[in-house]
């Protein structure tokens, strides 16, 4: 079975990528506009969880790093540094244009997601669900974690009403 669906792949990103990722992130996030500096520290952070959907075209971005489950950051925040001690890896962000959409790039970016936590082993994925995506991540097997802190309830805010914090197993 391929592992590019429709000619689609992921690739690691590179700073070149970088204004493509601010461009997307635009047309696909408007609601939930970041600096420029935010998917850049990332970059700088973690390379290994920050990659680029193209088909030859570049169709979208993800930017992952190592966390602290139930502790995600604020939205469009610097971290300043990766946690000495991560529980989880977290996918801070997700943008596909619609013409990436139905690809199969959500899952094929989860698999890859899975095998990098496993290989630095880290025993879940976490996100922050957005723009009514919930049921998309479920079918991926995310789902909200037991109980939420008041300290999860108030970075949610920062992301809106319909945000939810999910998790899935590697």
């Amino acid at each position: 079975m391929s592992d590019e669906p429709c000619g689609a792949r992921w690739r690691p990103m590179l700073a070149a990528d970088l204004p493509a990722v601010e461009r997307i992130g635009e047309i696909v996030h408007p609601a939930y506009p970041e600096a420029a500096a935010v998917p850049a520290e990332r970059l700088s952070l973690f390379p290994a969880g920050c990659f680029i959907a193209e088909g030859p075209e570049i169709l979208g971005y993800a930017v992952s790093h190592p966390g602290i489950l139930g502790v995600p950051p604020v939205l469009d925040s610097l971290l300043g540094g990766l946690p000495a001690v991560a529980d989880c890896l977290y996918l801070h962000d997700v943008a596909l244009l619609p013409a990436a959409r139905g690809r199969g790039l959500g899952r094929m970016l989860v698999d890859r997601l899975l095998g990098l936590a496993a290989a630095r082993s880290l025993p879940c994925l976490a996100l922050v669900a957005v723009n009514r995506s919930v049921p998309y991540w479920t079918r991926l097997g995310f789902q909200p974690p037991e109980g939420a802190s008041d300290r999860l309830r108030a970075k949610l805010a920062s992301y809106g009403g319909d945000a939810a914090y999910l998790v899935r197993p590697v």
